[in-house]
Parts: structure tokens; sequence; C-alpha cells
């Protein structure tokens, strides 16, 4: 019998084992990996087979002591709105080229855990943040962003020069839903809208407030202008049931609207659902628009009229507004994407 040789110990693949095996520099190497502007299709080819080859795993630690993690944070206020998968599809077909790689963390709608996930991902020496509509002040946004790189999505602020913002127009918006229901012989038009809280006064829910009392008004219908504010969470029951007793209070009530303008999806599926269940017709006895154009309002079951304003576009442009931030750029940018209304059985 043969004596049995011990395994010998694989030898720890560097950056250096592999510019070695591709026949060049180190430099090279590291200027594939950072996908550095004007290296080669033949250099990144020759580089990149020897990186699968040899199974290389760039250190992270190691990363991050020469000053950068190629990590980057998104915060989503919640995450039950089906939107938010837009947003973050953008922002991954972007970074996926790239060298850097995406972290999630959910406020919960609650400004304080908000702020504490923010504090972590800077400790946590994150190269880059997302916010996407967070509920934090504009001198907080900027007191993080003078410590990182920040876009912010879902906040108004136009006036900020430490972070970039990038933006639905949700003042507009808004204004679009409403005029179309006008435009279809409306005139009691009520607005489902959450309890606004501690929301800053560039927050999405402030801005399609404007929206909505800016169509009443220049319709000339202010006297009919309502809103029904329901609780702006879904993770908890009671906040679920609150929301199903305002909206069949509404229906139900002897001066009931003629139309509601729901200030997103969410709470658009839920009043079509409710109403087709207690007999009130949709679109006869009362029209319903909402806002995000999000897959389930598609479903031919539903067909909710919803105002898009391009989640996964929102998306692709703060990620590269993010990575042009990182990269030194310290001009502001605000962007803003034009929205539109897409028209279903709800009206």
């Amino acid at each position: 019998m043969s004596e049995m040789k011990p395994l010998a110990r694989r030898q720890r693949v560097t950056i250096a084992t592999v510019a070695a095996d591709a026949g060049v520099s180190v430099a090279a190497v590291s200027k594939v990996l950072r996908n550095a502007y004007g290296v080669s299709e033949a250099l990144r080819a020759k580089v990149t087979a020897s990186i699968d080859r040899l199974g290389y795993r760039p250190s992270v630690a190691a990363r991050g002591m020469r000053g950068k993690t190629y990590r980057i944070g998104i915060l989503l206020v919640e995450i039950a709105n089906p939107f938010l998968s837009a947003i973050i599809d953008g922002i991954n077909s972007v970074i996926e080229p790239s060298d850097y790689r995406a972290m999630l963390a959910i406020g919960q709608s609650d400004t304080p855990i908000e702020n504490s996930l923010v504090e972590s991902m800077i400790d946590y020496r994150m190269d880059g943040l997302i916010l996407v509509a967070p509920m934090s002040p504009d001198d907080l946004l900027s007191r993080f962003a003078k410590q990182i790189p920040v876009v912010v999505i879902g906040h108004h602020d136009v006036s900020g020069q430490d972070f970039d913002t990038v933006n639905g127009g949700d003042r507009p918006g808004a204004e679009l839903a409403v005029q179309a229901l006008i435009e279809r012989g409306h005139r009691h038009i009520a607005m489902m809208t959450p309890e606004i809280g501690q929301h800053p006064p560039g927050s999405v829910i402030r801005q399609r407030e404007l929206g909505y009392r800016d169509a009443m008004t220049k319709a000339g219908l202010g006297e009919y202008m309502r809103l029904v504010r329901v609780l702006n969470t879904r993770s908890q029951g009671a906040a679920q049931s609150q929301r199903e007793s305002a909206i069949r209070q509404l229906l139900t009530a002897e001066d009931r609207p003629s139309a509601i303008f729901c200030w997103s999806d969410l709470d658009g599926v839920d009043v079509v659902n409710i109403a087709r269940t207690m007999g009130v017709s949709v679109p006869g006895d009362i029209a319903v628009v909402g806002y995000d154009n999000s897959p389930v309002a598609a479903l031919p079951l539903i067909g909710l009229s919803s105002v898009d304003q391009q989640g996964r576009r929102l998306g692709e442009l703060a990620a590269r507004a993010l990575l042009g931030r990182i990269e030194g750029r310290s001009t502001p940018l605000h962007i803003e994407v034009e929205p539109h209304l897409v028209l279903r059985s709800s009206t």
C-alpha cells in the first residue's frame, strides 16, 4: 500500500498572481477591476480569463484600506410598494456592469430607524448611498452627504448643494391625474393620501397633494377639495384596518365623491377592490386613479388608471449620478423625469 501524501495547501491567489498569469502588469489588472476608463476589450478579456481560471476574488477589506469598498447602500423608506422594485432594477442595471455591488436597507417609514441605517452604512465604509423617499429633513441629508456621496430619489429639494436628487414630476403628475378626471365630467373629486406627520416639505406625499390642489383650484373646484387621510404603513394590521374603514366610510357617505385620486396604486387597488365587493360600480359610481403604474394596476381584473413616473428610469439616473459623485463630481444634479398618465377601465 502506498503512503497517502498530505494535500498541498492551495496558494492564495492575489492580484499579482492574476497579472503573472495574464502576462500584464498589476496596474493593468487593477484598472480592469476598477472598470477604469480607457481599458481595451482585449486587455479586459485577457484579465477576465485569468480571474476566472484562477478563481480570484478581490478582497473587500483591502479595497476599504485603499479608500474604496465597492459597495453602494440603498435605503428604501418601506418595502410594501411594488413600484420600488422597478427603481432597484434600474439601479442594478447600471451598477452590475461596473465593479460595484449594492446592499439594501429598509427604513420601515420611521425616521429614527432610517437615520440609524444611514449612519450604519457610513460606518461600514460604503462608497455611496441612494436614499429612496427618505423622511429625513434637508439639513440632515446634507450632513450625511458631507460624509459620503448621496443621491436622493423622491425628495424635491432642488436647493441642496451637497447631494443630488432624482425625481418623478410628482406635483405635475398629480395635476395630470386630476385633470383627466375633470375632463371626464367629475367635479366632486377626493384625494386619498397618507398622514403627513414628519414628512419634509419636499416629500413625494406633499408634492402630490399640491398637484391635486393645483388642478382643483385651476378648474374652479376649490370648494369640492377633500383629503381623506390614511396611515402610511402596511406592515401593521391596525393600519390596514384603518385604511379599509376609511375607504368604506367614503364609499357609503351621502356626499360620496364621484371620483378619487389615490396618492399610490396601493391605495387605488384597495379602493377598486372594496368598491366592487360592496357593489359600487367602478367607474360607473366612482372613478379611481392611482399613482406609480405598478404591475398590479395593469391586471385586467383591476384595470386601475395610474400615473407612470418611470421607476426603472429613476433608478438608472440615480445610479449614474452616484457613480459620478463617487468619481469626484461636486456640482449638484437635480433631475426630474416627466410623468404620463396610463388610462384603464377604472376611469
